[in-house]
């Protein structure tokens, strides 16, 4: 959410820069319902006020029956008014929960991932000698560790299963992330729900703009929505709350299942891993004064790389351009890792800085040592995503006799180097 003052009447280019991001911002109708709110507030000040002059005068004698009828056309009056804000607020909430961050003037121009910007690859993309590249999907089910056909008979389109050597890799990568972002990256570690109710949802900006794309449930009339992301948890843990300044940063993870209807991806990516309903991944939340929001924005980039560094897996970094940012935020850096099976890099983290616009919906604040008080900036990121980072193992690390080759990072977490065909395992 932005300040409304700051759209209708400090930032003349609001309509420009929201235009890159496709978005038409009516600046004269959100005005409209902002002085309409105000009014409607005023209204009802005033009533109130009369009240209270009200209930001093009945303080030197008994009221008259003039009086008596007189406060109750008042309460009718104020009764009326309230409702009348109410509707107001609603109206203006309605328009401003509506409206996306607006991009950094850094980032380019451009509607799609098409036109995302390349800032640096890391690692070979050539072919292994006598290694003919394939989906991961198939290697999967080659070693004995991938069960395509009983998710489907469980669940459906979209699942997934992993059982024996390929369950322990998966629970293998999320203990090495959360150690690395923990031990070394200075993270603190929480476990978190997994259904959260519409308030929390609105706080991180899924809701209400993106409510066909959530996994909702209602038991007893209680509404809550399974998470598409431990972002939404991690970042409203501090919801409501003015934090010290000199407590900040605070940095946050947490390995959550993630659930998407993916209502929009008819068609895409049906096989494999990439497009699921139900996923692990491991999330990265960084709260921070505004001032230092570039800065923890690198940091956490670097974080994120450092996961596939250490995985030993090629990728490359990408700057989203105006048009494909997610709605709450105002720069992302794409981490994409290559995938020789398609010849192709697909995204495996998205990191990205939504300034204060995430800290304004969900009432996050801070206060400095001299008294001074103001929205937070929030930062999120992927680090990573559990069954794409398997994909990129079995993909990038396949051996010419069917096995996979793991990196040595993950020898102390799994217990062996190397996945062979029917599902067995070696040192080796």
């Amino acid at each position: 959410m932005h300040d409304p003052r700051e759209l209708i009447e400090r930032d003349p280019e609001a309509v420009r820069r929201l235009a890159r991001r496709r978005f038409a911002f009516d600046r004269e109708a959100f005005a409209a319902a902002y002085r309409r709110r105000a009014e409607a507030q005023g209204v009802v000040d005033g009533l109130r006020a009369e009240a209270n002059a009200a209930a001093r005068a009945r303080k030197a004698g008994p009221p008259t029956e003039e009086a008596k009828e007189a406060a109750r056309e008042l309460r009718a009056r104020t009764q009326l008014a309230e409702a009348e804000v109410r509707t107001a607020e609603e109206e203006f909430e309605e328009l401003a929960l509506g409206i996306p961050n607006i991009p950094l003037d850094s980032v380019p121009d451009g509607d799609s991932e098409k036109e995302a910007v390349e800032l640096r690859r890391i690692g070979p993309t050539v072919r292994t000698p006598g290694v003919t590249p394939r989906h991961h999907a198939d290697i999967g089910e080659d070693l004995g560790i991938f069960d395509t056909k009983t998710a489907a008979r469980l669940s459906g389109a979209r699942f997934h299963l992993s059982r024996g050597a390929g369950a322990r890799l998966e629970r293998a990568l999320s203990d090495f992330f959360l150690d690395l972002h923990t031990q070394e990256q200075g993270y603190t570690e929480y476990a978190v729900p997994y259904l959260v109710n519409r308030e929390t949802m609105t706080g991180t900006g899924q809701l209400p703009k993106f409510e066909e794309d959530l996994f909702a449930t209602s038991v007893g009339g209680r509404e809550l929505f399974l998470i598409p992301t431990a972002e939404v948890p991690l970042t409203n843990m501090v919801a409501g709350q003015t934090l010290d300044s000199r407590e900040l940063p605070q940095a946050f993870t947490a390995r959550t299942p993630c659930f998407r209807a993916e209502a929009g991806a008819y068609g895409r990516d049906t096989r494999g891993v990439l497009r699921l309903h139900q996923f692990e991944k491991v999330e990265l939340v960084r709260i921070c004064a505004p001032e230092d929001a570039p800065h923890q924005f690198e940091l956490m980039v670097g974080h994120a790389e450092q996961c596939l560094k250490l995985l030993e897996l090629s990728y490359r970094v990408v700057q989203l351009p105006a048009g494909d940012l997610g709605f709450s935020a105002r720069v992302t850096y794409d981490i994409e890792v290559w995938l020789p099976g398609s010849d192709s890099y697909r995204e495996i983290s998205s990191v990205s800085d939504c300034g204060t616009f995430q800290a304004r919906r969900a009432g996050i604040r801070y206060k400095t040592p001299d008294g001074r008080k103001g929205p937070a900036a929030t930062l999120n990121g992927s680090a990573l995503p559990i069954g794409r980072t398997v994909a990129a193992l079995l993909e990038q690390g396949l051996q010419e006799d069917g096995s996979v080759l793991l990196p040595d990072a993950l020898i102390l977490y799994t217990g062996f180097r190397r996945l062979l065909p029917g599902g067995g395992t070696s040192t080796d």
